[in-house]
Formats: structure tokens, sequence, C-alpha cells
């Protein structure tokens, strides 16, 4: 099969060798900052009639049975050739593993193409990209992120079903891949800040925090501890090894596991080493905004970016909701 189970992706994930704690500031092209982009396009991709038509003709070109889209995960990168596109998903993957840490692409004509052919050829792109994994120990690999009128505020919710907003956080693959369906009425702003910058301006006004990013904290399990055993695990946000800063941060869960009998209360440094973090990670000149509308693929490296959401309101009409399709992808 062409995609990788939620188990088998976190344990991809979170491979992250380490060496030593670093004690200067980070350079390369992963240390950017919001302000230097806010004006420039150059992480953007359009793409062209002739690329949209050839994903076009390899999506209408895919069979599966019923009206569902169950089978997709059967369909795999020779079932869905893409001769045209290969060497820019090429570049988008240098991109995302070596580069800036994330690329916009934009064009996909889905108000025509509707849902089901929108969905068809997203998944090809992805398995060209990568390995598509599991989102949750059910193994949901293609997500749909949409308000459900869940309670914002239920610990055992996860925060992308309601209309929220959503503190900085990385998610547990190589690369989240988010594609625009429709767009909200108002708000819903996609959020960004390079994890490699944050880390340089919390070691510059606070080196003693620093250093507890590589220590680990215990992260809440929501609602995908399915038995009930698992409901908190290990993790150590920032990992450093060959010059590289790769980092997984997740405010919320990082926070909300205290509500667990067997966890203790953060301590007075860890808790404003969260908040600290956070407030750097949302200044104006460190973040970058964007927001996704109608036909836009978006691609974030969780190892060196952070992302978050602004709460959002949708339209009175049902055709006016904010839905977008989401993917977690494992690099080779």
């Amino acid at each position: 099969m062409p995609f990788l189970s939620f188990g088998e992706q976190v344990l991809h994930y979170f491979d992250r060798p380490h060496e030593s704690v670093p004690c200067e500031t980070l350079s390369g092209p992963a240390a950017w900052r919001g302000d230097a982009l806010s004006t420039s396009d150059d992480w953007t991709r359009a793409l062209s009639a002739d690329e949209i038509d050839e994903l076009e003709d390899a999506a209408r070109r895919v069979h599966l049975d019923g009206d569902g889209l169950e089978r997709l995960v059967d369909v795999c990168a020779d079932d869905f050739p893409l001769p045209l596109l290969a060497p820019r998903i090429e570049e988008w993957r240098r991109e995302l593993a070596d580069g800036r840490g994330f690329v916009l692409l934009r064009g996909l004509p889905v108000e025509r193409w509707g849902e089901r052919l929108s969905s068809i050829a997203y998944w090809g792109l992805g398995v060209h990209l990568g390995s598509p994994g599991g989102q949750n120990p059910d193994n949901d690999l293609l997500g749909h992120v949409l308000d459900t009128g869940a309670e914002r505020n239920d610990p055992h919710v996860r925060r992308y079903l309601t209309s929220g907003d959503i503190r900085y956080h990385c998610d547990a693959a190589d690369v989240v891949g988010l594609l625009c369906l429709s767009a909200p009425e108002r708000g819903g702003a996609s959020r960004l800040a390079s994890s490699v910058t944050v880390f340089n301006e919390l070691l510059r006004e606070r080196p003693d925090l620093s250093r507890r990013l590589f220590s680990p904290f215990l992260l809440d399990a929501r609602n995908d501890d399915r038995a009930g055993s698992i409901r908190h695990v290990p993790v150590t946000p920032c990992c450093f090894a060959d010059g590289r800063l790769r980092t997984f941060f997740h405010s919320d869960y990082f926070r909300s596991v205290v509500r667990h009998d067997d966890v203790p209360a953060l301590t007075d440094d860890e808790t404003e080493l969260l908040d600290v973090y956070e407030a750097i990670a949302n200044r104006e000149d460190l973040r970058l905004d964007m927001q996704l509308r109608a036909g836009d693929i978006q691609l974030v490296s969780n190892h060196t970016v952070l992302h978050a959401r602004t709460a959002y309101q949708d339209a009175a009409a049902s055709n006016g909701k904010r839905h977008l399709l989401r993917l977690w992808i494992s690099l080779d």
C-alpha cells in the first residue's frame, strides 16, 4: 500500500537525530522572518494550464468502486502518471525538506472539479510527493477540516473540527498539506512561523529557557487514546544534529495534559517557556499570515515551521462553509 499507518508515521516523524544543544543562533533558509516574506510571492507556485490538464486527466483515469473514496488508498504514484509535474514536485519536496519549509500552490479549479475529483487529484499529488499517512488511530488518510459544531473548549475534541482559533503546533508527520475547497466568510487565516527563527529569538532573549526545549514534555493524547490505555506520551520538542534543528511543538496539548490525575502541574519555568515561545512566534515581524482561497494547496514542514489558525465565521449558506482537505505526508 502507498500509505503509512498512524503508528508508522509517528515513529518515522519522531526518528529525529540529536547530538547537542545549540548555544549559538542558527542560519539557513529555514530561519526566515514573516516581514521579509509578506511583500514577496517567492513562496507561491502557480500551476500552469497544461499542468492542471495533466492532473485532471490522471484523476479522471482513476476508477473507484461506488460513490465513496474508500479505495483511494490503493492508488499509488504508478497509477497516477504526472511526467510534466514531476520536476516541480521534486522542487517542492526539496523546499520542504531543505529550504524554507513551506510552499503555497495556486490554481486548482476545485469549483469546476467538485469535491470528488478534487480529492482524487489531491491524493495523486500527495503520493508523488511522499507517503500519505494516518491522521489518527483509525488511519483516516484524507481529513476534512471544517466546523462540525463541536464544543471548542472540550479537551477531547480536536480543534480543527471547530471554528475556534488554533494555537501554534506541529503535526506528527514530515509534511501537512491543506487543499482549500471553500473559504469562510471571514477570518480563518493560516498563520506560519519559522521554528528555527523562534528558537534563535528565544536563545538571544531567554537562554535560560531555551535549553528546556531539549527535554521531554508530556503530550496529551486527547481523543486518540481509543482504548483509554494511552493518555499521554513524553515528547522532546527540539532535536539538533548535523547543524539542523527539528522542532515539534504543540502548546494546547502540552498544557492540557495536566488534566490527567497522574500528571503533575507544569512548573513555573515550563509555563513561562510555553508563554514566551508562543509570544515570540506571534510577533508581527516573525509570523506570516495567509488567507487560503479555493484551489490553494498549502504544504508545510512540521520540522521547521509552526502553524496556527485564527478563528473564523462561515457564511449562512451551506455552500459557504470553510472546507479544507488535509494530508499528512512522510518524505523519503
